[in-house]
């Protein structure tokens, strides 16, 4: 006898050794042992997943002559007969390559014909969703309204393509995709009745690579199994997939990480200097950086990846010193390139402009860059590096040119005071959450630094302020509060403020109640009084503006402009 692929070999034959898909397994030895049998049925979901199994299985059960729970015994005529396929109660037609209005009109004749050994007649027509419109019209009657022995099963992994006329008229069952430990118990069972030795991370493998498709996976155990003589290894596996070397992967993904972009192309160079496709290169590194999300985010990481030990540290490594935020968007960068990859015309060129792209994030200028780069700046400070924020004062205004300068002598000279002393540092320790660390993490922040004096000699009376520096007092403000994470609250809250001078005394005022009343509390206020003194400023007030103030003062604005001249007194 020839030799038969794993998949066929060990195709199930009865409704106990189906893998999963038990809801369906359930409705349908219920059926048989109550005996209600629909007339039509609708298999339905992804490839290998047992569809055309199942329909074999419940087949041979309504024929049998004595089913054990719900299953073909295999011992009686009409189950010998149909297991050596000479019997003709059961007709399996491929809708692929037989997809005419002449092929479905000779079922619609036949269908009316008594079966010859069993108790119904059963058409499985694979691929259904393949039938011409015509080929659909030319069934449906016989469909709905078959002879008593008739039944028709269908199977499609597209059933979007069936039209409704036929979907309702047949009992629906989605099949639903196999998960990874089911799919390593079959491989594992396959190889024991074979005799292969195997690794326990090979066969992990081989289940991820099946894509919760049992025939996918057994296809590939097969294949492995004919690659190693001895002990199937998880190099072996990932030999027989093509896949690039792990640690050529690694070396790529732990240069994206700290943002080397030219060991990242070095890197990149050298896999594809070896053969490796573009394709597969980028699958196996999106491969890695999911494997470096579940490590960074996930506690039993360990058994969820399932990699040989050097492997799984090598990965841990990488994980422990990369940054989350980095990892996500690596991840949706190489997404998007396998898209692109469709369409490019050098794949070569796409794949490493976007490696680029994901390691250095300083040259990218979307939002997902720029926050990179502030975690980057956040974690520095979190690590005892004072990021130290200089104010420059702004270059005086050039004179119109019917403006005449005014001698230097003219200028008078400004008495230079010595600026006030700097408080001692005040270390606070700011608690923050990552969702890749699962746990809160403190940070030392060094307040001292964030409102340091400007490098020029600052003025240390309100009287000093210039016209120019008042006006530009505001936007040198706020540019304080762009550091720390407890500054950018307060940063946020200020945004929409309106500032004014009211002789000596510097005006902050907000139309919103909750930013009066948090900007009001004791810390906040005296963070503001603390900015507001390295900038020269020692009398400030919060004030909360009515809501028709604006209104109110508009009117009188129109009112005044209106009648110039006029002296008007408002009370």
């Amino acid at each position: 006898m020839s030799y038969l692929a794993f998949y066929r070999t060990f195709r199930p034959t009865t409704f106990d050794s189906v893998v999963r898909q038990e809801h369906i397994v359930k409705i349908l030895t219920n059926q048989i042992e109550t005996g209600k049998i629909g007339h039509a049925y609708l298999f339905c979901g992804p490839r290998g997943t047992g569809k055309t199994t199942l329909a074999k299985i419940f087949a041979k059960a309504i024929n049998c002559e004595s089913p054990v729970n719900g299953s073909p015994c295999g011992k009686c005529a009409t189950c010998k007969a149909l297991a050596s396929g000479a019997a003709l109660d059961i007709s399996e037609i491929d809708a692929a390559s037989n997809n005419g209005v002449d092929e479905m009109r000779d079922i619609r004749e036949k269908v009316q014909y008594p079966p010859v050994n069993g108790k119904y007649k059963v058409y499985i027509i694979d691929e259904v969703h393949m039938l011409t419109q015509s080929a659909f019209n030319a069934v449906l009657k016989t469909l709905e309204e078959p002879p008593a022995h008739a039944v028709f099963i269908l199977a499609t992994t597209e059933p979007q393509k069936i039209p409704a006329t036929i979907l309702s008229r047949c009992m629906r069952f989605d099949f639903k995709l196999i998960p990874q430990p089911d799919l390593e118990k079959l491989v594992k069972s396959v190889y024991d009745q074979t005799g292969k030795t195997y690794e326990d991370e090979a066969v992990a493998a081989i289940a991820r690579a099946g894509n919760g498709s049992a025939r996918d996976s057994l296809s590939i155990a097969d294949m492995c199994a004919s690659y190693s003589q001895g002990k199937l290894t998880y190099d072996d596996v990932n030999k027989v997939l093509g896949k690039a070397d792990f640690f050529a992967v690694a070396e790529i993904a732990e240069a994206i990480m700290s943002h080397n972009g030219g060991e990242t192309l070095t890197a990149t160079e050298s896999v594809l200097a070896t053969g490796k496709g573009v394709g597969v290169l980028l699958r196996d590194l999106l491969s890695f950086m999911n494997n470096l999300a579940v490590v960074k985010m996930c506690r039993n990481a360990a058994e969820i990846i399932n990699l040989p030990s050097d492997k799984y540290e090598k990965l841990k490594q990488i994980a422990d010193g990369a940054e989350g935020h980095t990892i996500l968007r690596t991840t949706e960068i190489l997404a998007k390139c396998e898209g692109d990859l469709r369409y490019a015309v050098d794949g070569r060129i796409t794949l490493e402009a976007a490696l680029i792209k994901a390691a250095m994030p300083s040259a990218d200028y979307d939002i997902e860059a720029l926050l990179a780069r502030i975690e980057k700046l956040e974690k520095q400070v979190a690590d005892g590096v004072k990021v130290k924020i200089e104010s420059r004062p702004a270059p005086a205004p050039m004179p119109a040119p019917s403006e005449k300068r005014p001698p230097v002598e003219a200028i008078p000279a400004v008495e230079e005071k010595p600026a006030p002393k700097a408080k001692p540092a005040v270390v606070e320790e700011v608690e923050s959450f990552s969702p890749f660390d699962g746990a809160p993490v403190k940070a030392a922040e060094e307040q001292s630094t964030l409102f340091e004096q400007p490098t020029v000699s600052a003025p240390a009376q309100v009287g000093s302020l210039s016209e120019r520096d008042k006006a530009t007092l505001f936007g040198r403000f706020i540019k304080l509060f762009r550091t720390t994470r407890r500054n950018a609250v307060l940063f946020t809250l200020c945004m929409d403020l309106e500032s004014f001078f009211e002789g000596d005394t510097f005006v902050l005022l907000t139309t919103v109640e909750a930013v009066y009343r948090s900007l009001s509390r004791e810390d906040n206020k005296q963070f503001i009084a603390e900015a507001l003194q390295s900038l020269g400023v020692f009398s400030f007030d919060i004030r909360l503006k009515p809501k028709g103030e604006d209104k109110y003062e508009k009117a009188i604005g129109e009112l005044r402009d209106n009648f110039k001249g006029t002296d008007i007194q408002i009370k």
